[in-house]
């Protein structure tokens, strides 16, 4: 049960130069989300990490048997072989895994800036709707998504796990209240057609970081996926200029 199955979701690492950039991919999803901007990094000099998270890339109930925690100690491992090999980290994601890349911030102060993509801090999902996935998860192991992304790019599972979602949603109640502990240079980019994060998250974040970098841009023509989506090179743009800056690059 993936869509797109022909795609490569294994986890890799590309060596390159001293400066390492871990890319986490989001819910649902596999290491192929992230792999077009790994690529146009990598082609610039940086060693890239690209985990893959446990439940992810093979059946949708393996989803509903992690917690996430378990997504926690996979970014970690990541984390700690970039940063035997590499001078300076970076860490990054998109949906979940921006989520993720904001954690490992927060519990490694050394790691030199953030990369947050369509971060799912905050869903568009109402109080009762997230009462109903604790309750419906005993019982149902999965919904389906009512609109799956055509992005030949890509892959993942075409249903949502509920007690994987559960995990995600513990995941926000421990970031959420942490955010001001995030020192790091911050770059987030979100699409105005997501339907998936909610509006007021970009925002949250730039509000209540106590970082004294930060960068908010909003794509106008891309929805959730927004590393798949058509303003790609926008976004490759845009985090080529970040590190650039943050770096000291001339």
């Amino acid at each position: 049960m993936l869509h797109n199955p022909t795609l490569d979701g294994s986890p890799f690492y590309w060596k390159g130069g001293t400066v390492g950039i871990e890319l986490i991919h989001g819910f649902s999803a596999t290491t192929a989300e992230v792999r077009p901007l790994a690529t146009a990094l990598h082609e610039t000099g940086y060693t890239i990490a690209g985990p893959l998270l446990p439940g992810h890339y093979s059946e949708p109930q393996e989803l509903n048997r992690v917690r996430w925690q378990d997504w926690v100690d996979a970014v970690e491992k990541a984390y700690q072989e970039l940063a035997g090999q590499c001078k300076t980290v970076i860490v990054g994601g998109e949906s979940t895994g921006a989520l993720l890349s904001m954690y490992l911030a927060i519990q490694h102060p050394e790691i030199a800036a953030i990369l947050l993509y369509a971060p799912a801090l905050k869903l568009n999902l109402s109080p009762i709707n997230a009462l109903l996935i604790h309750l419906l998860a005993p019982f149902i192991p999965w919904l389906p998504k009512e609109n799956m992304d055509s992005n030949e790019l890509w892959q993942g599972y075409p249903v949502n796990p509920l007690k994987g979602a559960i995990q995600l949603l513990k995941l926000q109640k421990e970031v959420y209240p942490l955010l001001s502990r995030i020192k790091q240079p911050v770059l987030i980019v979100q699409g105005k057609l997501d339907t998936t994060v909610h509006a007021e998250t970009p925002e949250i974040i730039y509000d209540q970081v106590g970082s004294a970098i930060k960068e908010k841009f909003w794509l106008e023509q891309s929805a959730h996926c927004v590393i798949l989506d058509r303003e790609f090179p926008q976004v490759v743009a845009l985090t080529q200029q970040f590190l650039n800056r943050i770096l000291d690059k001339n």
